[in-house]
């Protein structure tokens, strides 16, 4: 195992600093939280902008429209689009890190065609439709039903925690075509174009005022067969490919900006038992960024992540939690002065979510367990 980074890497690096520091001086000011239109214009022309320098899909295949790097250079892109403050992917991130890369893998021809382009150049924007009110962290458990009906799909149902719904063009959408079947048997993955006729969309305000989630109802919207991906009452399968997307980098952006809060929070600590759980973070993060780095070099090396990849959502989503609620600790009143540490009031509630969001604490530990460990599964009831 090597966690050094090579001399292509450092040479990737330095051009890739070179043009953040030119680039991000011209960007215009962030629209409104609130202000869908401007957003999606402001993420998508972000987008755009890495499209035209040769950054878009960074880790793509070069036959889909991506530049092919290596693992390793995806993580110099990552440490150095964050250490920069540079825009995230923002509303691009469905499309970037879940439906693009599932096309990839298990689209058709023609679906690749009509959908990879414009996701890289940030003319299609996608949104996120697996939850549902009986179906979170249980995922396979889905109600929304599509019954096939000449070469389309009739889907009636509802989701909830829909990413970018008010403003995606696409959705990745998981239906149950198979009532009779095992729950995780009878489901299927579609694109779904939101502009079909018996879509509405809610959207949902989070604890910090934001409303990037929406509810979804679907009332017998035809959807085309040709928008399925893989085969009819495969789609666990195919979801199970589209989720392994959050592992390995996933976390590296929130792991480096997570590095630096530790950083920002050091001079409010002066409490020597604040001082040693601040020390204690910062170690515990160390260790997690050099299993992501493990993870990369056996990427690297072998085509897949390891193991290790299983591990990272647990532990880093526990320690950030716990980054913020030391600061509230350290803060105390200060932390209503939100002007100047606004930042780490909002991380804490914030990180609330992130032992939920993408599988909950309790779900990642009996994948670790069962998967990792190769411990017997939990008894069903």
């Amino acid at each position: 195992m090597d966690l050094r980074y090579s001399d292509v890497d450092e040479a990737f690096r330095a051009r890739l600093r070179e043009w953040l520091s030119s680039e991000l001086p011209k960007l215009p000011v962030q629209p409104a939280r609130d202000d869908w239109s401007a957003r999606r214009g402001w993420d998508t022309d972000w987008q755009r902008r890495l499209f035209d320098a040769g950054y878009a899909g960074i880790n793509w295949p070069k036959e889909f429209g991506g530049q092919g790097a290596t693992p390793s250079q995806h993580l110099v892109f990552l440490e150095e689009t964050t250490r920069a403050r540079a825009p995230y992917v923002g509303v691009n991130f469905v499309g970037l890190l879940h439906a693009g890369p599932t096309i990839i893998a298990e689209g058709t021809d023609a679906q690749k065609t009509d959908h990879l382009a414009n996701i890289l150049r940030g003319d299609e924007v996608w949104c996120q439709g697996f939850s549902e009110p009986q179906a979170g962290s249980d995922l396979a458990a889905v109600r929304t039903k599509a019954v096939l009906d000449g070469d389309h799909y009739i889907v009636t149902g509802q989701k909830i925690w829909c990413s970018y719904g008010q403003i995606g063009d696409y959705g990745e959408l998981l239906v149950r075509t198979d009532p009779d079947a095992p729950k995780h048997k009878g489901i299927t993955w579609l694109m779904l174009p939101m502009d079909l006729p018996g879509i509405e969309i809610r959207p949902l305000k989070t604890v910090l005022g934001s409303s990037e989630f929406a509810e979804l109802f679907l009332d017998e919207v035809r959807v085309p067969v040709s928008c399925r991906i893989g085969a009819e009452n495969d789609g666990w399968r195919v979801t199970n490919v589209t989720l392994a997307f959050e592992r390995g980098t996933a976390f590296v952006s929130e792991m480096v900006d997570a590095l630096r809060l530790i950083d920002d929070l050091s001079p409010y600590v002066t409490d020597p038992a604040y001082r040693r759980e601040l020390g204690h973070l910062a170690a515990e993060m160390d260790g997690i960024w050099a299993l992501t780095k493990r993870n990369v070099t056996q990427a690297a090396r072998t085509g897949v992540m390891g193991p290790g990849s299983m591990m990272i959502k647990y532990a880093y989503s526990e320690l950030r939690q716990r980054l913020g609620e030391l600061s509230m600790k350290v803060l105390e009143r200060d932390v209503l002065a939100i002007d100047a540490v606004g930042e780490f009031v909002e991380e804490r509630l914030r990180t609330l979510a992130l032992t939920i969001a993408a599988g909950t604490s309790q779900i990642q530990k009996n994948i670790i367990g069962e998967r990792v460990l190769g411990l017997p599964k939990e008894p069903r009831p």
